[in-house]
């Protein structure tokens, strides 16, 4: 400012100086006051230029002195704020389920009580009913965890609910306009439920979604975890017992992360790349030399990260030279991946041997039982009495209406069974398929092979007959039973093998039967057309059922969802199989409205196939909603539709005309003519006459066979298609439930 005075008077002390000559020209004395003023106007630029100079430092050095003291307080507060505020490092967990049974839901609800123990908010979400598209990137900056329970389903497929958000999180992971860093800042687990039965398709969802998440940049916490529902392949001997300790090590990490720890690095990156932590002074290498082994293995627990990951890394660094001293270490990781995966598809229980080294044993007492306590609560629950570690019994409804004298089952019309001696029951409650219409709504397990521990057939009958008369001995007293077949009863005279599961599977099937008819009950055994080495292995029984669920490939696949892969040329050759025994051989048609009732001409070329001698067709039974199949009423026929379908397909059977008929079961029977003699059907069955047969087959070693119509009896007339009893036994007293709730029970 000072500076800027001094120019000033420079420039103007010249023009002053040569205008005060001047000056005495003029005389009057206003003109010599503005004169004057005019002489001296230096003087007064000057003084206006220091007072201005004087307000303009003292206005700039208050602001300053301001600025300074607002300053000072905004950073006080915030150092305040923060000592009183802590820095956040996890806003709290969401976690994401697809669900088709209810596992992973029920996985997804413990999961979050467990989390809010640790006082951190957590979001149960189902995948249906989140948009990915629109809300997964807001939890890159939100400081949440989101977890992904996942199960796969037929085919390796999504369960219905995370159908959507799977093929969004396949297309955006590929899609260049998302970009490979959409979900950058999103932290994840992944844990798959899974059945490792169905080899090519184990846990595909789960590690398609951690890959998928993994190419999005997202930034995986912990190792992806594996449920396995095989209890044989299960690494801890069921699904849940494998989420419980996935649960454990995420819960573990989750408390890390909350206090803001960083997941140490063992420097042994999958990408190869360099790692800071190897620059440490080996410090860190050193810590995990030192550890106690132990601690390999409880990490084996958990499934390890995609093996995709590593691949796709190799191809980001496409055209990258391999040192030829590199090249063992490759083959070594790449053997390694690929011995995880064929472990699953081969386990068998290696032991150590001082004598021989590794030794493979698959002894009894290494082998896991088939029921889990989880499964053993699911089967209690609808009724099953459990024997051993993989049979059960259950009291048809059946058995109960004939107590009380009011009707029979359809084997009662068809066969001549007695519905109140008959035991329901199963040697094996694994099953090699996942039918759409089990009423078991899937709770029992599933394999394809006997991989379990095996009970005596001895301990299995001796326990089912106790059991069995347990049940009756509950109808005691009970209004309505009638004293007569209450006794009748106890005494057991049928067995029927199709409570659930596939009997057939169980190795000492042969042992069982002849056990039964030791005991002179008569051996009526249901499969399910997947085993048919096991079928010509077997030995005669009263009757022996196929079902036939479907008469094409695509149709058996979708109705019966089996585990085998080559299910079709089973399927014909159990048919064939079928078609080899001498005594009585049934197949077993249920019609599922819009799903199999179009297929007739199929059907009648598997019919000449297997040659069987009893043809029953039957409309599915509505079981109730469930989470496991698609099945509604709407796919229940009324009887009038099974009634024109058998008609259509007998139509088209030379060899074949409908006998009989249940229509309280929605039922009809298609038989061989051979079992029509002089105009009079004959498809009962003479049981006494088979235990003289059996017997005598057994005595002879197997050299005396006997066939189907050497135990045949004459069918009552009220049994007949077409008569007006329409196959209730007018013995009894048909009765009418109002308002009743379907009982999902019998055979």
């Amino acid at each position: 400012m000072l500076s800027l005075l001094v120019a000033v008077s420079l420039l103007t002390g010249p023009v002053s100086a040569s205008e005060s000559k001047g000056s005495h020209t003029v005389n009057n004395p206003s003109g010599s006051f503005f004169m004057s003023l005019w002489h001296n106007r230096l003087y007064l630029y000057s003084a206006a230029a220091l007072l201005f100079g004087i307000w303009f430092s003292l206005k700039v050095a208050l602001k300053k002195k301001s600025f300074s003291k607002d300053v000072g307080s905004l950073v006080f507060k915030a150092v305040k704020n923060n000592d009183r505020d802590p820095v956040v490092h996890v806003s709290g967990v969401k976690i994401f389920y697809g669900s088709q049974t209810g596992t992973a839901k029920g996985f997804a609800k413990e999961l979050s009580e467990e989390v809010m123990t640790l006082g951190l908010p957590a979001e149960v979400i189902d995948m249906k009913d989140y948009d990915p598209d629109d809300q997964l990137a807001d939890e890159c900056t939100n400081q949440s965890v989101c977890v992904f329970l996942v199960a796969t389903y037929t085919d390796g497929q999504p369960t219905e609910s995370a159908e959507w958000f799977c093929k969004w999180l396949e297309e955006a992971s590929t899609d260049f306009r998302y970009g490979k860093t959409y979900l950058k800042g999103l932290r994840y687990a992944v844990f798959g439920l899974g059945n490792s039965v169905y080899v090519g398709h184990y846990n595909t969802v789960g590690k398609n979604v951690d890959k998928w998440l993994w190419m999005l940049s997202g930034k995986r916490i912990m190792t992806r975890g594996e449920g396995d529902c095989n209890v044989v392949k299960s690494r801890h001997g069921s699904v849940q017992a494998d989420f419980l300790t996935w649960k454990g090590k995420f819960m573990s990490r989750l408390q890390a992360l909350a206090k803001g720890e960083k997941k140490s690095c063992s420097g042994n990156c999958k990408s190869g790349g360099s790692c800071k932590n190897k620059k440490r002074g080996g410090h860190e290498e050193k810590q995990e030399e030192t550890a106690p082994q132990s601690n390999s293995s409880e990490d084996d627990l958990i499934e390890t990260s995609s093996d995709e990951e590593s691949g796709l890394q190799e191809e980001k660094r496409s055209g990258s030279v391999v040192d030829v001293e590199d090249l063992g270490n490759i083959m070594n990781s790449a053997k390694k991946a690929k011995s995880r995966e064929d472990g699953r598809e081969d386990v068998q229980m290696v032991k150590l041997s001082k004598m021989n080294g590794l030794k493979k044993t698959e002894d009894e007492g290494e082998r896991r039982e088939m029921i889990t306590p989880a499964l053993s609560e699911a089967l209690t629950k609808q009724g099953y009495k459990l024997i051993g570690s993989h049979s059960g019994v259950k009291l048809c409804r059946w058995t109960k209406s004939m107590l009380r004298g009011r009707g029979g089952c359809y084997k009662h019309t068809f066969y001549g069974i007695e519905s109140h001696r008959c035991m329901e029951t199963t040697p094996s409650l694994a099953c090699a398929n996942k039918c759409v219409f089990c009423w078991r709504h899937h709770t029992n397990p599933v394999g394809t092979e006997w991989r379990w521990k095996m009970d005596p057939a001895e301990k299995i009958l001796e326990e089912a007959l106790e059991k069995h008369q347990n049940l009756i001995r509950q109808f005691r007293g009970v209004p309505g039973v009638k004293p007569e077949r209450y006794k009748e009863g106890l005494a057991v005279k049928h067995c029927a093998l199709s409570l659930v599961g596939e009997p057939i599977m169980y190795p000492e099937i042969n042992t069982f039967i002849r056990l039964l008819h030791s005991h002179h009950i008569s051996s009526f055994l249901v499969t399910n057309a997947q085993f048919p080495q096991e079928i010509r292995s077997l030995v005669p029984v009263t009757q022996l059922y196929v079902s036939v669920d479907a008469s094409t490939k695509d149709s058996l696949k979708k109705i019966d969802r089996p585990l085998f892969k080559d299910f079709w040329p089973r399927f014909l050759d159990c048919l064939k199989a079928l078609g080899e025994k001498r005594q009585r051989t049934v197949y077993r048609l249920t019609l599922v409205k819009a799903w199999n009732v179009e297929e007739m001409q199929a059907y009648s070329e598997l019919i000449a196939l297997g040659q069987p001698d009893f043809i029953e067709v039957k409309g599915v039974t509505y079981c109730g909603e469930s989470s496991a199949s698609s099945l509604t009423m709407a796919n229940v026929p009324w009887h009038q539709e099974v009634v024109s379908f058998v008609q259509q397909l007998a139509d088209m059977l030379p060899q074949y005309e409908i006998a009989c008929e249940h229509e309280h079961s929605n039922c009809l029977l298609i038989a061989h003519t051979k079992f029509k003699t002089d105009g009079e059907w004959w498809t009962w069955i003479d049981y006494e006459r088979f235990q003289e047969l059996v017997q005598l087959h057994e005595e002879s070693g197997g050299q005396r066979s006997f066939s189907a119509l050497d135990y045949a009896a004459k069918t009552p007339s009220w049994a007949l298609f077409g008569a007006h009893e329409q196959g209730f036994d007018p013995t009894d007293t048909r009765f009418q439930r109002r308002n009743k709730t379907k009982d999902v029970s019998g055979c």
